[in-house]
């Protein structure tokens, strides 16, 4: 049966603009779709296509200055502080005297196809459910798609002939590079070698095939980006041989199965489309690595962030609806990139702080290595990074209930992180202090400095790290040398701080005030994920949350703001867990209307910078309004609620296949007269389950929906 291409969307852009490009990609390679009829282009990227501009240095030397840097903070020298490390980096390596950013992910080439037939009548969509994005007009059409199965580019033209063309993507590289073009009658092969002075390890450049197959009809095009430098031969050689068709029934089943797993219906809302379209691209950058800040989309030399992976919450905004919404296996790559960087993390470690254990930076690409920072962006004070990421193990155990990752990969990693916190903690006077701190990007109160002392994100962080420590042991049944020391870690946490409005602050130390226009909200960081018991227990700290998170919304909705729209999905999530039906829809709404382009594919600010945090973050939170789960424990009981934040404008719908905390699978059906769910879990299980009347307990039996019918 042969795979049709139904567009999820149309629109009539002609554009130049590789920003405005529809995506089509199968996370190893990404195909940028634009053009007219005058001329049809491909932009190829790969997610290792990284130029070497910024030779990686071992972080700086700062351990033996940490006395000295704690004894700034605390006589509120915070200015000070952060220029002491600046000047302690310069002193090591003169490269440190300006600002220095990971390595560039750089577009590949650019496929031109010249039509012998331009005309008028353009169209052009992608299809959701097979990744093939269509272009078309006066009777030429043009289909295209990243093929997962073949790991090519594939585009079929039909109704018209014309010529192709390679060349490198426009503007100037941030370092030299040398092109070639060779031609093998029609086919082509660009290689493109990186010069300059390159330093020991960074790679030599990359090479694009193309080859060309003409039907009386039909123009065949297939590429493929190889990071290294091959022989034209060899890389033509290396290319399939299986035409249009059968090239997209192999991918078609793959991909469709991933797109599947989730369907949801809000009876044509616009948030139904943006739902689709944001998983789109998620599962359409996720290879051998998660997607970088563009996803594995790039036309350009030098990408905003250089577009590898933010940890301060970009990179997880990314990834927040692949558990939830089915697809736990587009999670490892993530876990396989971070193998890669450990080394790097212990050497930060050792060399900043004089500890063990991993230490993760804000911003990873090529290396883990702690180099980019300044006298106001003070990023080596950050050291919730690594305890962010092992949120991420534990997401994936209990989203999944797979007990080989939990002892082989979870627990080493975790361990490792509670190592360095070990080590960091001051305990005083019976408490716990975090100095230096830093709560992501914020500068309380609006001051000018960002260096702080116990960041709320960094008890946080350790908190939820030490319990889920103390929950794998116990459900591994093993026992841990270090397991006195997370419990009297975690004992000696201090209690979250109560801001005299009423809020939970961003900071627990009382000298740093609250500054509500920003776009992050780090603070809220538990009700991205299962929730933190502290909240549970206490009514009134959870009313202090609630009032952060209307605190923040309200600079939100302003006119004011204008950034990150993944910082709003997240807030909007946390306003979700708390129950806050409208105002993670009101959250909604503003990224619905200002962040997303005609294209379907997000920006970073509002209709500025071509982005994919907000294709993980929107799933999120729409997700997050329908389904919360907490944490299961060792005993494996469930606990679920179901329509948690459910907004007047929804009062009907459907969704299938959420994945909820357990793991459970749950389906949902809700109109005014009622509510369905079914549930199935791969174990039996008890489930307590809460919903918009009251709540139940629900025994499960391993492989057995069970259906639920409430009020």
């Amino acid at each position: 049966m042969k795979s049709q291409v139904n567009p999820s969307f149309r629109d009539d852009t002609c554009t130049e603009d590789w920003e405005r490009a529809l995506i089509s990609g199968n996370g190893r390679q990404g195909a940028l779709c634009y053009g007219s009829p005058a001329a049809l282009r491909f932009t190829l990227a790969h997610e290792d296509l990284f130029q070497p501009v910024t030779e990686p240095l071992p972080a700086p030397p700062t351990a033996a200055a940490l006395p000295r840097l704690r004894e700034l903070l605390d006589t509120g020298r915070f200015g000070d502080a952060a220029r002491a490390v600046c000047d302690l980096a310069v002193q090591d390596h003169p490269g440190y005297a300006g600002t220095r950013w990971i390595d560039p992910l750089i577009g590949a080439a650019t496929i031109t196809f010249t039509p012998d037939r331009p005309g008028d009548g353009w169209s052009r969509g992608t299809d959701f459910t097979t990744g093939v994005v269509r272009q078309e007009w006066s009777g030429v059409v043009a289909d295209a798609f990243v093929s997962r199965a073949a790991d090519v580019l594939a585009v079929r033209v039909t109704g018209a002939g014309g010529t192709v063309r390679i060349a490198p993507v426009d503007g100037t590289p941030e370092s030299p590079v040398a092109f070639t073009v060779d031609h093998r009658d029609d086919d082509l092969v660009l290689t493109g070698r990186f010069t300059g002075d390159l330093w020991d390890g960074a790679p030599d450049g990359w090479t694009v095939a193309v080859r060309v197959r003409r039907t009386p009809g039909s123009v065949l095009i297939v590429a493929r980006v190889t990071p290294g430098l091959r022989p034209p031969a060899e890389a033509l050689a290396a290319l399939p041989e299986g035409g249009f068709g059968e090239l997209l029934e192999e991918h078609a089943e793959i991909h469709r199965d991933l797109f599947g797993r989730v369907r949801l219906d809000l009876g044509g809302h616009p948030a139904q489309r943006l739902f689709d379209a944001g998983r789109y691209a998620i599962i359409s950058s996720t290879g051998a690595r998660p997607p970088t800040l563009q996803g594995v989309w790039s036309g350009t030399w030098s990408p905003p962030w250089r577009s590898g992976w933010t940890i301060d919450g970009n990179l997880q905004a990314a990834l927040l609806a692949v558990h939830s919404t089915g697809v736990p296996e587009l999670m490892p790559p993530l876990f396989d990139l971070l193998d890669t960087l450990r080394d790097d993390f212990r050497e930060n470690a050792r060399r900043l702080y004089g500890l063990p254990g991993l230490y993760a930076p804000a911003h990873l690409g090529t290396h883990g290595r702690q180099n980019h920072f300044g006298p106001v962006w003070c990023l080596t004070f950050w050291t919730a990074g690594a305890a962010w990421l092992a949120r991420l193990y534990l997401e994936h155990w209990q989203h999944t209930g797979d007990r080989e990752f939990l002892a082989t990969r979870a627990l080493p990693f975790l361990r490792e992180v509670a190592e360095f916190h070990l080590g960091f903690a001051e305990i005083v006077d019976g408490r716990a202090r975090f100095s230096p701190s830093y709560s992501p990007e914020n500068d309380p109160g609006h001051g000018r400095h960002q260096a702080s002392v116990d960041a709320t994100l960094d008890v946080q962080a350790v908190s939820g790290l030490l319990r889920g420590l103390l929950a794998i042991t116990e459900t591994l049944g093993v026992r841990d040398p270090d397991e006195g020391r997370w419990r009297g870690l975690l004992a000696a946490l201090p209690p979250y701080r109560v801001n005299d409005a009423g809020e939970l602050a961003e900071w627990i130390d009382p000298r740093f005030p609250d500054n509500h226009e920003h776009r992050h909200c780090s603070h809220l960081f538990p009700f991205f994920y299962g929730g933190d018991p502290a909240f549970e227990e206490d009514p009134a700290l959870r009313a202090a949350a609630v009032r952060a998170v209307r605190s923040r919304l309200r600079w939100w909705l302003s006119e004011a703001s204008d950034e990150m729209g993944y910082g709003l999905a997240l807030l909007g999530v946390a306003a979700a867990h708390l129950g806050l039906g409208e105002e993670a829809y009101a959250a909604l709404e503003r990224i619905s209307e200002a962040y997303w382009r005609p294209n379907l594919v997000p920006t970073h600010n509002r209709d500025h910078m071509f982005n994919v945090d907000l294709a993980g973050g929107l799933p999120a939170l729409v997700v997050a309004m329908l389904l919360r789960s907490r944490d299961a424990g060792p005993d494996g009981v469930a606990h679920i609620g179901l329509l948690p934040a459910l907004p007047s404008a929804w009062p009907s719908g459907s969704v299938r296949g959420l994945v909820a905390r357990g793991p459970v699978t749950v389906d949902l059906t809700w109109s005014p007269a009622g509510l369905e769910a079914v549930l199935t879990s791969p174990a039996d299980r008890t489930v307590e389950l809460t919903h918009p009347s009251g709540s139940l307990v629900v025994r499960l039996s391993a492989g057995a929906p069970a259906t639920v019918h409430l009020p």
